[in-house]
């Protein structure tokens, strides 16, 4: 079994884009990141995939949209995080 892809859309100089970023590469997971600081077709796409995203950073883990670092957060001390990054 495949490691699921993973996007994050995040800005420059965001914390909280730090912080997720930093917990996953933690998991030893690789992620495609996408700043959308000055916003153009990547932010776009984003909204098309999260239609109330309104901050970042938006993460995307396989088939499933997990929201932003704070939900991040919370399914790793679920202990949920780690089987969705295994796929």
């Amino acid at each position: 079994m495949s490691t699921p892809k993973i996007d994050i859309y995040s800005k420059f100089a965001c914390p909280f884009c730090v912080r997720a970023k930093r917990l996953l590469s933690s998991k030893g997971a690789e992620f495609n990141e996408f700043d959308i600081t000055m916003g153009g077709p990547k932010r776009d796409e984003m909204l098309a995939r999260a239609p109330n995203a309104r901050t970042v950073p938006q993460i995307f883990i396989g088939d499933t949209y997990v929201g932003g670092s704070d939900e991040l957060v919370a399914l790793d001390r679920a202990g949920k995080l780690d089987a969705l990054l295994a796929g």
